[in-house]
């Protein structure tokens, strides 16, 4: 069981500071955009900034699931990677369809996945309101 916390935890670790350092990349990006996006028109500059958010959003959660699979591939819980990808992917975003279950020796690995995609889709959808609140802010105040 403490393995199985303690594994769990790095893994939630890793993503959450996957997330941050390419959080940081994501704001260099848009800082070297902000004269661009606070010229008008806004209306179509808004739409790429969102864009550029929501790539960033979903290649996040893509990396989360990815690096949740490669961990359960590398402890050998699934007979193949696909079934590892998949028990991820299902378990981040909690859909729980329940149709491949975690060996009993790993099952707290579940619940720890299903805990990390609610923990990263609150972080990352709290960071792209930010994102575009920001930028609408700077839009209407354009002041450097």
């Amino acid at each position: 069981m403490l393995t199985q916390l303690v594994l769990g935890s790095l893994i939630i670790f890793l993503t959450v500071v996957l997330a941050a350092v390419s959080w940081w990349g994501l704001e260099q990006v848009l800082l070297r955009l902000h004269p661009w996006a606070v010229r008008p028109p806004h209306g179509p500059k808004l739409i790429v900034v969102l864009t550029l958010a929501l790539i960033w959003t979903l290649g996040m959660m893509t990396l989360s699931v990815w690096v949740w699979a490669l961990a359960l591939h590398a402890l050998h819980v699934f007979t193949s990677f696909e079934e590892s990808i998949y028990f991820s992917l299902v378990a981040f975003t909690t859909l729980g369809f329940g149709d491949i279950l975690l060996p009993v020796e790993w099952r707290l690995l579940g619940g720890m996945a299903a805990a990390n995609g609610l923990l990263m889709f609150g972080l990352l959808t709290a960071i792209m309101v930010e994102t575009l609140r920001d930028t609408r802010q700077k839009q209407r105040n354009p002041r450097p």
